[in-house]
């Protein structure tokens, strides 16, 4: 009878350790496979429990910073009379639609002598979009780029004004800030000589869930065996993160062009140091080198609200899952939570706008010293107007 107690006890507990191990297997293989490696999710999982989150991130600019182009919404932006840019009487790029998509094509003395077709799109429309095409495992940046400021295509930013020009290459540094993956592969050329490849199929689009919060597949498969756990488990939460590394998982994409990558931050996961995937040329504010265009986190870490704050951080004013760009009223009343108590000049409160508008006068737009555009007919650039998130009291333009 020992002996039959015994093998029914081992067999009961082999059947519980069945069952958990084929919870776990079946929680894990419900959920999809993703390029980046087990450890993924993916962002159509997240969207089952984060509904809500979902639906509002859908329109922030960072999940519409990169998308494949669809020939219906592309239609929208460009009619018959704004689809072309003039470079002078011999030469011109046209929008044109073709049986097999959309195509820029360049003309020289009205002959077509090049066409590529409208691939990937890049930017949230919000400033501009500029697009790309590929060939192989190679992506190249097309001439025209479409300018909200202007409603109508203008050369894209760093090319030629007197000529179109189509070989741009568009390198993984790119995406890694306008997408979530990309899979790269160097082929030796020569003994001297390396050329990156990218995967067409591989890309990611848009700035994704895991980006920000790290890899979720041991996030997600624990919650779906424990649905009664409403604390979040193994997935990275920003309260709890140091100051400095909230202010690196934005710094990943929103610390400038003056950096020099050590390695992908593909693989940059929050809690990580950034200083071990970027060398900068130089810190700080100031010496005419900070630009305006993504450069936001060193602009606001020059800011006395950065420095005499001890917790100050993009997420004091910002949060990804928002949708409200451009409001400047919700903004202001973030910074009136600690600004309540500041006094302002009689001309200053005869405007009228300090409860709604605090951001025009103390983050102004400024031109980029890196991005400007050519309009076809006119010989200057044009400026390309950005946000300051260097926070200061500017002088007063009349």
């Amino acid at each position: 009878m020992k002996g039959a107690k015994r093998i029914l006890f081992i067999l009961g507990a082999l059947a519980v350790v069945i069952l958990i191990l084929s919870r776990c297997m079946n929680a894990a293989d419900k959920l999809p496979p993703d390029i980046r490696g087990e450890a993924y999710a993916g962002a159509a999982t997240c969207v089952k429990c984060h509904k809500d989150l979902a639906q509002s991130f859908a329109h922030n600019a960072h999940v519409l910073t990169s998308k494949p182009v669809v020939d219906a919404a592309l239609l929208k932006i460009f009619s018959p009379d704004s689809n072309r840019f003039l470079f002078d009487e011999h030469q011109k790029v046209v929008i044109e639609k073709r049986d097999s998509g959309i195509f820029q094509v360049a003309y020289q003395n009205n002959k077509a002598v090049r066409a590529q077709k409208f691939d990937i799109q890049f930017g949230s429309g919000e400033k501009a979009y500029t697009y790309g095409y590929w060939i192989g495992n190679k992506l190249y940046e097309l001439p025209l780029s479409y300018f909200s400021a202007i409603q109508n295509w203008a050369i894209s930013p760093g090319f030629p004004k007197n000529t179109f020009y189509y070989d741009r290459a568009i390198t993984s540094r790119c995406l890694e800030c306008h997408a979530s993956y990309v899979d790269v592969k160097i082929k030796q050329e020569s003994a001297f000589s390396k050329e990156e490849q990218m995967e067409k199929g591989s890309v990611i689009y848009g700035i994704d869930c895991e980006r920000c919060h790290g890899p979720g597949k041991q996030h997600v498969v624990f919650h779906m065996e424990n649905p009664e756990e409403k604390t979040a488990k193994f997935i990275s939460i920003f309260k709890t993160l140091s100051r400095k590394q909230k202010m690196d998982v934005c710094g990943v994409c929103h610390s400038g062009n003056t950096l020099v990558a050590q390695r992908s931050v593909f693989v940059f996961k929050p809690g990580d140091d950034l200083d071990a995937y970027y060398s900068q040329d130089f810190v700080g504010f100031g010496g005419g080198g900070i630009d305006v265009h993504g450069n936001q986190s060193a602009m606001l870490k020059g800011s006395n609200c950065y420095q005499k704050s001890e917790t100050m951080t993009c997420q004091s004013c910002h949060s990804t899952h928002e949708n409200i760009k451009g409001n400047l009223a919700i903004y202001s009343q973030r910074c009136i939570n600690c600004h309540q108590t500041t006094r302002h000049s009689q001309a200053t409160l005869a405007k009228g706008s300090l409860t709604s508008n605090c951001i025009d006068c103390h983050m102004p737009k400024e031109s980029s010293k890196l991005i400007s555009f050519q309009q076809a007919g006119k010989d200057h650039l044009s400026a390309y107007m950005l946000r300051s998130h260097h926070i200061a009291i500017y002088p007063v333009i009349k």
